[in-house]
C-alpha cells in the first residue's frame, strides 16, 4: 500500500510540473507577407503552427473556453504578422464601436496578443483588436494596477495595421506589426514570452492560450513562449510626428471685461532609435491644449490634488519612469508658483495703482526628451529631461503708465534617471533619480529612490523594500527627509496576506518633480485576504478581506489613528455585481494637518484636531454590463458618538446604448455631512490661532458624456461636469493644544459660508485618417474662473436655482483644430539602411 501510495505522489508531483510549464509555439518566416485584409487565405498562414486550447481567466478560472481559438504567428525583415481564427455563431459576435484603447465595459468581442520580447517574465508589449477593428495597445510593467480587465499603460500608442473578416463559422483578425514598433535584442535565434487573450461578452469571459490563474501573483510571468525568431535584425526606427495648432480662446473675468486670443503653435515629436534596444522621443515646442478638463472640486484638504496626466508626451512609454512612484509629470509646464498669489493681490486691493495686463496660467514647455531601452541582460534605463520656460506677468502703474514684469515662475529643468535590472522570479532592483534646478536663487530638489522586490522561485512570497531620500534648496536653506515602505507576505493562492510598515520622516518632500500627500508617518497595516476563483451555487466568484491599520505621527511620535477594514465582493451568476464594504474608527484620534498649522506640513510640532470615533458602511453595485441599460451604485454613509452628525453619500451612474455607435453615460454623486468639522480659513485677529468650524457639508457632481462613433477611426465624444460644494457653517470654535475645542461666540459663523461652481464641457472630433496621424476639432467651455466663488449661496440655496444661474454667469470658450501626420524614414525615402 505504501508503495502505491509513493506512486501516486510522484505521478501528481510529475503533472503538477507538467501543468507549471509554459506552452510553447513556433513562428515561421516567410518570403511573400501575408495581405493583412481580414482573411487566413494568404500561403504564409498554412506553414505556420497552431496556438490552440484557450482556458478560461475569468468569471471563471480553469475551464476550456466556450468558443474555440486558433491562432498563427509569421514574420519577414520588417513586421511580424498574427492571424486568429475566433470560432463564433456571427449572430452572436458583439460589434460595438468604440474609441482607441476604450473597450472595457463595451459591448464588443475583442482579441488581444502580448509580446514579452526581452523574455524577462515583467514587461510586455500588447496589441488588441476588436470585432470592428478598434485597436488597442498598452505596455505592460510589473508595478502596473489599473482597472479589471487591464493589463497595462494604453495610453502608450503604437503605429501598426490590424484587419477584421467575418466567416460562417465566426471572425478573423489580422494583424501587422512592424519590427519598428516593439524593442527586443539582436540574437540568431531568439525566444520570446508570447500570450493570446479572447474575450467574448456574449459569456463575459476572458480566455488565455496560456492559462493565467488569477490567483497566482504577476501576469507576464504567466505568458507561453514562442520560438523561431531567427537571426530577427532590428530596424532603423525613426519617424516624425509634425504638427500645426490653431485656434481661438474667450475668457471672461470680473469686470465684465473680456479677453480675446488667438493660438496657433507648431511643433514636431520625433523617436529615433539609437540602436535596437533604445529609443529617444522628444517633443519640440508641444500644444497640450487639446486634452481633457480636469474634475476640478474645491480642496478643503491641507493637501494637494492629484490630477490626472492627458498630456501625450507625458503618457506614452513612461512606465519605467513611473516605477518608483516619485515621477508626477504634471508638475512639468504647471501653473506658476505665483499665479494664484498675484491674482489674489489684484482682486483685494494690494496693487490697486496697478492694472495687471497678462498673468499667463501655464508654464511653457520648450522641449522634453526620453531615452529609454532595455539591453539584452534585462537591464532598462531611462533618461528624461524636460526644459520649461520663464513666466512672466506684466503689471502696469495706472499713475505713470510704466510697465513692471514680475517672474511668477522661473526657467527649470526637470531631470529624471531609472536603472531598472528585472530578475529571477518576478524579482527587480530599480534606481531612480529626479533632479529639479531652477533659475538663479529659486528652489532646487533632488529626490533618490532604490525599490527592491523578491520573489520566491514558486512565486508563493514576497519582500518589497522601498527607501527614498530627498533634499530640497531653498532660500532659508537646506532641508532633507528620508522614507522607506516595506511589505511582505503571501502573494499567491486562495489565501493571501501581508505586513506593511510605512515610514516618511517629517522633512521627506519629493513634490518638486513628484507627489506626496503628507510627510511624517510611521505606519503598520495588516491585511487577510481569501478569493474563490470557481463557481459556487449563488455565485461565479467571491472575495473576502480584512485589514487593520495604526497611524502615527513620525516626529514628535504621537498617536494618530487606528482603523478596522473589511470588504466583500460577489460576481452573480447573472452577472450582477455587488460589494460590501465597512471601516471603523474605534477611538478618538488625532489629525494633525487639519488646522494647517504649521502652514506647512514639513513643520513641526503641529497643532492637532481630535476627531471623533465612527462607523462607516456601503455598499457598490451594478447591472449585466452585456445589456444595453447598465446601472451602477455606490451608496454608504457614516455614524459617530456626536449628536445630529450623520454622514451618507450616493452615487448613481446610468449608461445607454442607443446603437453599436451611440452610447451615453450620466452620473450623478452627492455627499452630505450634517456636523463637519474642520479648518475655517480664518484665525483669531490678535492670536493668529487657527479657528475651527462645525459646518452642514454638502457637494454634488454631476457628469453626461457620450460618444458617436462614425466608423473605427472617427468619432465624436462629448464630456459636460458640473461640480457644487456648498458650506453652511453653524458653529465656530477655538481649538486647545490637545486638539479638542470650546465654542467662541464673537464671531458670525455664516458670514464664512462657501457657494462653489465648477463646470466644463469638452467635445472632440477625431480622425485617425492614416496610421499614426491624426486630426481633431476641439470645443471647451467653462464657468470663468473669477465666477467659481460668485453665485450668492443664501439666495440660490438648493442644487436647481444654483445650476440655473451657473448657466446664466459668464463663462469661457475655446476653438481648437490640430493635425498631426506620422512619417517614418521608409516614407521619406532618404535613409536606407544595409
Amino acid at each position: 500500500m505504501l508503495k502505491g501510495l509513493v506512486v501516486i505522489l510522484l505521478l501528481l508531483a510529475y503533472a503538477g510540473l507538467l501543468q507549471a510549464q509554459p506552452k510553447i509555439s513556433q513562428a515561421i518566416k516567410v518570403v511573400h507577407a501575408p495581405r493583412v485584409d481580414g482573411s487566413l487565405d494568404d500561403s504564409a498562414w498554412q506553414q505556420a503552427p497552431v496556438a490552440y486550447d484557450f482556458i478560461t481567466n475569468t468569471p471563471v478560472y480553469g475551464n476550456p473556453a466556450a468558443v474555440r481559438t486558433t491562432v498563427r504567428v509569421v514574420y519577414d525583415n520588417n513586421s511580424i504578422y498574427i492571424g486568429a481564427y475566433l470560432y463564433d455563431d456571427p449572430a452572436e459576435i458583439r460589434r460595438q464601436f468604440t474609441t482607441r484603447d476604450n473597450v472595457q465595459r463595451a459591448n464588443v468581442d475583442y482579441f488581444s496578443v502580448f509580446l514579452d520580447t526581452y523574455k524577462d517574465r515583467q514587461n510586455a508589449f500588447q496589441f488588441l483588436v476588436t470585432a470592428r477593428n478598434v485597436q488597442t495597445d498598452a505596455r505592460v510593467s510589473p508595478n502596473f494596477t489599473g482597472a479589471e480587465g487591464t493589463y497595462g499603460d494604453v495610453s502608450w500608442d503604437a503605429v501598426w495595421d490590424s484587419k477584421v473578416g467575418f466567416c460562417a463559422d465566426g471572425w478573423i483578425v489580422e494583424m501587422r506589426i512592424p519590427l519598428f514598433s516593439i524593442r527586443f535584442s539582436r540574437k540568431s535565434d531568439s525566444d520570446w514570452g508570447i500570450q493570446f487573450m479572447r474575450f467574448s461578452r456574449r459569456f463575459n469571459e476572458t480566455s488565455f492560450w496560456n492559462p493565467v490563474n488569477p490567483a497566482v501573483s504577476g501576469f507576464a510571468n504567466q505568458f507561453g513562449d514562442i520560438s523561431g525568431f531567427n537571426n530577427l535584425v532590428p530596424p532603423l526606427r525613426l519617424s516624425f510626428s509634425p504638427y500645426v495648432s490653431g485656434g481661438y480662446r474667450q475668457t471672461p473675468h470680473l469686470n465684465s471685461t473680456q479677453e480675446y486670443e488667438t493660438l496657433k503653435s507648431g511643433g514636431m515629436d520625433v523617436k529615433y532609435g539609437i540602436n535596437e534596444s533604445f529609443t529617444l522621443d522628444a517633443t519640440l515646442i508641444p500644444d497640450f491644449g487639446q486634452v481633457i478638463s480636469d474634475n476640478v472640486v474645491n480642496n478643503l484638504s491641507p493637501f494637494e490634488i492629484r490630477f490626472r496626466e492627458n498630456r501625450p508626451f507625458f503618457t506614452e512609454g513612461t512606465e519605467l519612469f513611473n516605477k518608483a512612484g516619485i515621477f508626477y509629470s504634471r508638475r512639468i509646464g504647471k501653473t506658476p508658483d505665483k499665479y494664484d498669489s498675484l491674482q489674489e493681490q489684484v482682486r483685494n486691493g494690494e496693487l490697486d495703482g496697478y492694472q495687471l495686463l497678462k498673468n499667463p496660467s501655464v508654464t511653457r514647455l520648450y522641449n522634453a526628451v526620453k531615452f529609454s531601452g532595455r539591453t539584452g541582460n534585462n537591464l532598462g534605463i531611462g533618461v528624461f529631461n524636460a526644459v520649461t520656460e520663464n513666466v512672466k506677468a506684466k503689471l502696469r502703474n495706472k499713475g505713470t503708465g510704466k510697465d513692471s514684469i514680475v517672474i511668477t515662475e522661473p526657467l527649470s529643468n526637470y531631470n529624471i534617471i531609472v536603472l531598472d535590472q528585472a530578475l529571477r522570479n518576478r524579482s527587480y532592483i530599480t534606481f531612480t533619480n529626479t533632479n529639479v534646478l531652477r533659475n538663479g536663487l529659486e528652489r532646487d530638489a533632488n529626490v533618490t529612490a532604490l525599490d527592491v522586490a523578491l520573489y520566491d522561485k514558486a512565486n508563493q512570497y514576497g519582500l518589497v523594500i522601498k527607501p527614498r531620500y530627498s533634499v530640497v534648496y531653498d532660500a532659508p536653506g537646506r532641508y532633507e527627509g528620508f522614507a522607506n515602505y516595506l511589505e511582505a507576505g503571501k502573494v499567491s493562492g486562495n489565501l493571501q496576506y501581508s505586513f506593511i510598515n510605512e515610514l516618511k520622516s517629517a522633512q521627506y518632500d519629493p513634490n518638486d518633480l513628484g507627489f506626496q500627500l503628507s510627510p511624517n508617518l510611521f505606519s503598520n497595516t495588516g491585511s487577510v485576504s481569501y478569493n474563490i476563483y470557481q463557481a459556487s451555487r449563488s455565485f461565479l466568484n467571491q472575495s473576502y478581506k480584512m485589514a487593520v491599520k495604526q497611524d502615527y505621527l513620525f516626529k514628535p511620535f504621537s498617536y494618530q489613528k487606528t482603523t478596522f477594514e473589511a470588504s466583500a465582493s460577489w460576481l452573480l451568476k447573472n452577472f450582477w455585481s455587488l460589494a460590501l464594504m465597512a471601516d471603523v474608527a474605534p477611538r478618538w484620534y488625532n489629525d494633525f494637518f487639519e488646522m494647517q498649522t504649521p502652514s506647512s506640513l514639513f513643520q513641526t510640532p503641529r497643532q492637532p484636531l481630535k476627531r471623533s470615533p465612527y462607523y462607516n458602511l456601503s455598499v457598490e453595485g451594478n447591472t449585466d454590463n452585456r445589456k444595453p441599460l447598465i446601472v451602477s451604485w455606490l451608496i454608504g454613509g457614516a455614524e459617530g458618538p456626536l449628536p445630529n452628525d450623520p454622514y451618507y453619500f450616493l452615487q448613481l451612474a446610468v449608461r445607454y446604448r442607443f446603437s453599436d455607435r451611440l452610447m451615453l453615460e450620466m452620473s450623478y454623486r452627492r455627499q452630505y455631512d450634517n456636523g463637519q468639522y474642520g479648518y475655517a480659513f480664518i484665525r483669531d485677529p490678535i492670536t493668529t490661532a487657527p479657528i475651527l468650524a462645525r459646518r452642514k457639508y454638502a457637494d454634488v457632481t454631476s457628469v453626461i458624456s457620450g460618444v458617436y462613433n462614425f466608423t473605427s477611426r472617427m468619432n465624436l465624444t462629448f464630456r459636460a461636469r458640473h461640480y457644487w460644494n456648498r458650506l453652511q457653517n453653524t458653529n465656530l470654535f477655538n481649538i486647545h493644544e490637545d486638539g479638542y475645542w470650546t465654542e467662541r461666540t464673537d464671531l458670525i459663523p455664516g458670514e464664512y459660508n462657501i457657494n462653489y461652481n465648477a463646470f466644463n464641457l469638452d467635445v472632440f472630433y477625431t480622425w485617425d485618417f492614416r496610421l499614426g496621424s491624426r486630426l481633431i476639432l476641439g470645443w471647451k467651455n467653462w464657468l470663468g474662473k473669477d465666477y467659481e466663488y460668485y453665485i450668492n449661496g443664501s439666495s440660490h440655496n438648493n442644487y436647481v436655482n444654483n445650476t440655473r444661474q451657473l448657466f446664466r454667469s459668464p463663462h469661457g470658450n475655446e476653438f481648437t483644430i490640430r493635425f498631426i501626420y506620422f512619417l517614418n524614414y521608409q516614407q521619406l525615402g532618404i535613409i536606407s539602411k544595409k
